[in-house]
């Protein structure tokens, strides 16, 4: 969408999420003489403690373009919801909001979407890429009880000092961890400053050189579908198509679904049936 479309955008959205405000709402008295249920361009700005001339060139349409924090402050002046928030950022700067606060709780049906895709592995990270739910097949195939310290629930630490990584497609592998640490480093970038972040990342610098020259690149990138051929000790050879998604309304939580092919279903359902999740 082009600048001026998303001007025009951005200043219907506004107008309409103003109208749709009563003043009792947002602690206001209604007074005799209102014509309108909503709010006066006046009383947002005010509620926003933004100017009243810079607020009508916004709603106008104009060429204006708003800071972040602009943009925070009539989020809360307007009431907006997050998926509302979020449209707010995009219309008027083009991307999302940069997060301060992270959520990386599971909401019980995510955690039952998950341990219902069983046999096909699944899990669900969080903003750092640590493991916050995992089914039993992705148990079988990731080896999850392995992992090792610091970092041991972290998919990035896993996939640069796993002992078995090395059984895969070299090929393959340089492929898949380019993009990993390209969607690592965007995925940092919406926390700045963030400790937890810095903090796996020096790690990773310090033990894998693979990271370190993949981290200088500074290459960014989103989160594609993407075929995964990896070498299991029991099972052999494994094929998955991968999928990547964002559970509706929390942008921290990532939701990984391993789509098997037949043989590769049929060998996890084999193995998963011969023994209990608690020997996987």
């Amino acid at each position: 969408m082009e600048f001026s479309d998303r001007s025009q955008s951005l200043a219907g959205f506004l107008r309409t999420r103003r109208e749709r405000l009563a003043p009792a709402e947002v602690g206001l008295q209604r007074g005799p003489r209102r014509r309108t249920s909503g709010l006066r361009r006046e009383e947002v700005a005010q509620l926003a403690h933004i100017g009243v001339a810079w607020y009508t060139a916004l709603e106008q349409g104009r060429n204006v373009r708003p800071s972040e924090q602009v943009l925070e402050s009539l989020a809360k002046a307007l009431r907006l919801s997050p998926d509302e928030r979020r449209h707010l950022f995009l219309l008027a700067l083009g991307h999302d909001p940069v997060e301060t606060v992270p959520n990386d709780g599971v909401p019980p049906a995510i955690e039952q979407l998950v341990q219902s895709l069983h046999p096909t592995p699944a899990y669900v990270m969080g903003r750092r890429w640590d493991v916050a739910a995992i089914n039993p097949a992705a148990e079988l195939v990731l080896r999850f009880h392995e992992w090792g310290e610091p970092h041991p629930a972290n998919l990035v630490w896993r996939f640069f000092t796993y002992p078995g990584t090395p059984n895969r497609d070299w090929e393959q592998w340089q492929r898949v961890a380019g993009g990993i640490v390209a969607q690592f480093r965007a995925d940092s970038a919406r926390y700045p400053g963030d400790p937890a972040f810095e903090a796996l990342a020096a790690d990773l610098q310090a033990v894998s050189s693979d990271f370190r020259h993949y981290w200088s690149q500074y290459e960014v990138r989103d989160t594609p579908a993407w075929h995964n051929k990896l070498i299991h000790p029991l099972l052999g050879r494994l094929d998955f198509e991968n999928i990547s998604l964002h559970p509706t309304g929390n942008r921290d939580l990532r939701l990984a679904i391993y789509l098997p092919d037949a043989a590769t279903k049929a060998k996890l359902a084999e193995a998963l049936g011969q023994k209990g999740t608690d020997d996987v």
